[in-house]
């Protein structure tokens, strides 16, 4: 499972690393190119997170059909999300350009606006090659080829901070496009990433005679239907449990400035802490999918226990750091003693959540591995939504809370979809260990018969 979910790990925080790169390069050009990225790299998100979301049944497909030695439907698995990328990507990326005439309408101040329009109007075109990529990624992962996607990423890091100063500064003959800049070198890295993941599956599949180059596009609605059927439910997951944080941001706006700066900053170290929990989540479906799929439900219950125990360790971990370590954490962002302070109170709420937070994320991959993307979404929508919104609504504005009560609603909104996803897979482990005695004992009396009419056939 480490292996694995290591170099995925590592693969998710290199991508983060990409928006802190462009944040820190921009904020060389004025606080109006800040606020463009800020607000431009939010709104891309709501759209690339559903992409993304919508391809996630690779995970199941290909990590089934592999476990099973059905090479040829795994290499199809990789056409068909291919297809559904680029088809993804008419709708999507006309969808966030339309919103650009939009955006003086969301109530962005009048001098971010023409910076976040040009940003928009530049990052938009690098949602195709971010879906298309996307495709191949979950291919390799479910494959076990997730050393080279670690590599990829490393190298796009640096070809981003590159193309970062040659576009937003106007280097070797170029103009200075600013916040736009950062926008177009986000488009030559997934560019360079959409190559070089295109490059190496091509490569691998020569290498070890896998038979991708061989299998002959074909396109086939059923399969593209089961794709569609697992990734809907876990884009719309993805959807509803990043829009919650976005409602809790846009609460703390209506807050006193320190506030806002410390749900900020302790949100970016919680998610900076949560890349350890998604690695292994994405870990946890590509095992749960092989062992499935080579009909070993034991070896499936086996490996997603596993991962929820390294999910609730690394949690656990990260836990005690903000607790014993707040300051530490809070002056990496800021020297500001009032956002500290207020901060330290936040980290202490999300060391609560931190286990529950890796706990379902886990659950969502450990599920996802045995093809039940529903559940997630329905447990996201009753635990975040229904629940830890309208919690963290009454505690932190109508109690007057402020920005602890809201944060307390989160974690309670979090421990809800823990619960329900963990008994939830609890349920499915204990059913797939009890089908496992029957499926051994129908092999037995197989090959009890087999060798019987052997010995009959023998003495004959």
């Amino acid at each position: 499972m480490l292996r694995l979910a290591v170099p995925v790990v590592l693969a998710e925080i290199g991508w983060m690393t990409m928006g802190i790169v462009d944040t820190m390069m921009v904020g060389r050009v004025g606080a109006a190119a800040i606020g463009a990225v800020s607000v431009g790299s939010s709104l891309f998100f709501v759209f690339a997170i559903f992409g993304i979301g919508m391809l996630l049944g690779m995970d199941y497909v290909v990590a089934h059909a592999v476990g099973s030695r059905d090479l040829e439907k795994a290499h199809r698995a990789l056409h068909h999300g291919l297809a559904l990328a680029a088809m993804m990507s008419v709708v999507l990326t006309a969808g966030l350009l339309g919103t650009i005439p939009l955006i003086d309408v969301l109530g962005v101040q009048a001098d971010v606006v023409p910076d976040t329009r040009a940003y928009l109007r530049a990052i938009a075109w690098s949602l195709p090659l971010m879906l298309l990529q996307c495709a191949f990624n979950r291919y390799l992962q479910a494959t076990g080829s997730v050393r080279p996607m670690l590599l990829i990423v490393v190298t796009a890091n640096l070809v981003n901070a590159l193309a970062d100063w040659i576009f937003i500064f106007g280097n070797f003959g170029f103009p200075a496009f600013g916040a736009a800049g950062a926008g177009w070198a986000t488009c030559a890295s997934r560019a360079f990433m959409l190559v070089l993941s295109a490059a190496y599956t091509a490569w691998n599949a020569r290498a070890r005679r896998t038979g991708l180059l061989e299998t002959p596009p074909r396109f086939e609605w059923s399969q593209l239907a089961e794709l569609v059927r697992l990734g809907f439910p876990a884009a719309m997951q993805r959807i509803l449990e990043v829009g919650v944080f976005t409602i809790a941001t846009l609460l703390a706006a209506g807050l006193e400035p320190v506030s806002l700066a410390a749900h900020h900053i302790a949100l970016n170290a919680a998610a900076f802490m949560f890349m350890i929990p998604l690695g292994i989540s994405s870990a946890a479906a590509v095992r749960v999918g092989a062992a499935l799929g080579a009909r070993d439900a034991a070896g499936a219950a086996r490996s997603g226990w596993t991962a929820f125990f390294l999910g609730a360790a690394s949690m656990l971990a990260s836990g005690t750091t903000f607790v014993i370590f707040p300051e530490e954490v809070l002056r990496i962002f800021t020297t500001d003693s009032a956002v500290i302070a207020t901060g330290a109170t936040l980290l202490a709420v999300a060391a609560v959540f931190q286990l529950f937070d890796g706990i379902q994320g886990v659950a969502t991959g450990a599920l996802r591995g045995i093809g039940d993307t529903r559940t997630a979404m329905i447990a996201n929508l009753v635990g975040h939504w229904l629940v830890g919104l309208p919690f963290g609504y009454v505690l932190g504005l109508r109690w007057g809370w402020g920005v602890t009560g809201i944060w307390m609603g989160l974690c309670l909104g979090l421990i809800c979809v823990a619960v329900w996803l963990t008994a939830v897979w609890k349920r499915s482990a204990d059913e797939l260990g009890l089908r496992q005695p029957t499926e051994q004992r129908a092999r037995h009396r197989r090959s009890a018969s087999n060798d019987g009419s052997e010995s009959v056939a023998g003495a004959m």
